[in-house]
């Protein structure tokens, strides 16, 4: 497949696109599930809870702070993340509007 060309569609659309990719992967939405079960910051436990290595969990969190939907502290030696609750406003706003098109009936399909 080639190129995306991601310039020929708007900001919107990128955007929504780069958001459903992350949220493409189950092990994403697993530690999206467990920050917001805990309601609070976790630090080296999603390892236990998720139940893949170190250097997976720290790609798929790398994933999540790049498109800022998660936030990091450095506590000592490790790194405490917890969810970026205006991103998070945001992005539910966005998703919200696009999924909520209505449909007008035709007799097309």
């Amino acid at each position: 497949m080639g190129l995306t060309k991601s310039e020929i569609f708007t900001d919107k659309q990128n955007e929504i696109a780069s958001i459903a990719k992350v949220f493409g992967h189950p092990a994403r939405v697993a530690i999206l599930q467990q920050l917001f079960k805990a309601n609070a910051c976790i630090c080296g436990d999603l390892v236990d809870e998720i139940g893949l290595a170190q250097p997976t969990i720290s790609q798929h969190l790398k994933e999540l702070k790049n498109i800022g939907i998660i936030k990091g502290n450095i506590e000592g030696t490790s790194v405490c993340y917890c969810i970026n609750e205006d991103k998070w406003n945001i992005i539910k706003d966005l998703f919200n509007q696009f999924l909520d098109y209505k449909f007008q009936k035709t007799e097309c399909c």
